[in-house]
């Protein structure tokens, strides 16, 4: 389900918090602290908390944008943040450093640091920093998603729409408490590792909060450290969602009602050396069906720059095929 993006908040600006969230134990692992008699369930939970937060706590920031001496002055940072390799990269939010290059991270001891902006990547809100200090604490990503809708979880497999518009997938809607400043923060599951970064919060609906996906988070630190950015495939195109008459798609044997209509293309993308037309209706790509924008970005961010695909259009009556080589957009 798509949250409108009118009822969407990104606090900034005051002290951080881990969020906590029940975890699905994986066989043969113990929590981060160990638990009580089973009796005494309740005492379990909180020890179980107690230790996750003891654990990934020192890993985690406040990020303040402005120099030093702002930082000093500040009551609160401009968002959080979690340290998630041993040579000082972290994770936040796109939106708390949008508009800078370099900025002081702080640590629960009272240690600030400069940083230095690695990346950002809009589409999901996140952005990578480089803390410039050695020997700092980290925090892992949890390397699958095995959660469940219980405790503070109260939904999985959510979709956000970002400030650009994009869907940001599998998104973890949680009601851990979000206070401004909180934006970049970690939503931590019971090992103690990081399951998800802190992005918004639906303003009046009784603090149902958001969290990116740590395998959102991966691929995007990834993509920043191996290649410099984030790379997404390219079609060139304006395009807008459109119902098709249920008589074309049962004589076309399409998989889809709907549809992504071109509607223009850029002179310098890879469709205006294709084929591609405006007024066509883009049904599938590489046989996988699309049923509008949101399906064909999905579909565009699993293929790497350079991918030759074949598009299964609908031109008037006919279904046509037109294949192209996707490549990054322009900067």
């Amino acid at each position: 389900m798509v949250q409108p993006a009118g009822l969407l908040s990104f606090p900034r600006e005051d002290p951080i918090a881990a969020g906590m969230l029940d975890n699905e134990l994986p066989e043969g692992e113990s929590a981060a602290a160990p638990l009580t008699s089973a009796a005494e369930p309740l005492d379990a939970y909180s020890a179980a908390v107690v230790g996750a937060v003891e654990q990934v706590g020192p890993a985690v920031v406040s990020v303040y944008v402005g120099g030093a001496r702002e930082a000093e002055r500040a009551r609160g940072g401009a968002g959080s943040g979690v340290v998630v390799t041993p040579d000082g990269y972290l994770l936040t939010n796109e939106h708390v450093v949008q508009r800078v290059t370099e900025a002081r991270v702080t640590f629960v001891d009272g240690r600030s640091v400069p940083a230095v902006v690695a990346g950002r990547d809009p589409a999901t809100d996140l952005a990578v920093l480089r803390a410039q200090a050695a020997a700092l604490p980290y925090a892992r990503l949890a390397p699958e998603q095995r959660l469940r809708p219980a405790g503070v979880v109260s939904a999985l497999g959510r979709s956000l729409r970002s400030r650009q518009g994009r869907l940001i997938e599998s998104v973890v809607q949680h009601t851990a408490a979000l206070n401004p400043g909180n934006s970049g923060g970690p939503l931590v599951d019971a090992l103690g590792r990081v399951a998800g970064i802190n992005t918004a919060i639906i303003a009046m609906a009784q603090g149902i909060g958001f969290a990116v996906p740590a395998s959102t988070a991966q691929w995007v630190l990834t993509e920043i450290l191996t290649q410099g950015r984030v790379r997404r495939a390219w079609l060139g195109i304006a395009a807008r969602d459109r119902p098709l008459d249920l008589r074309l798609v049962r004589a076309l044997g399409l998989r889809t009602r709907h549809a992504a209509e071109v509607l223009s293309r850029e002179g310098s993308g890879p469709a205006a050396t294709s084929d591609l037309r405006p007024g066509d209706l883009i049904v599938a790509v590489n046989e996988e069906p699309v049923d509008g924008i949101d399906a064909l970005h999905r579909l565009l961010g699993r293929v790497p720059p350079g991918s030759e695909l074949t598009l299964q259009v609908v031109r008037r009556t006919q279904l046509v095929e037109v294949g192209l080589v996707v490549r990054e957009p322009p900067p």
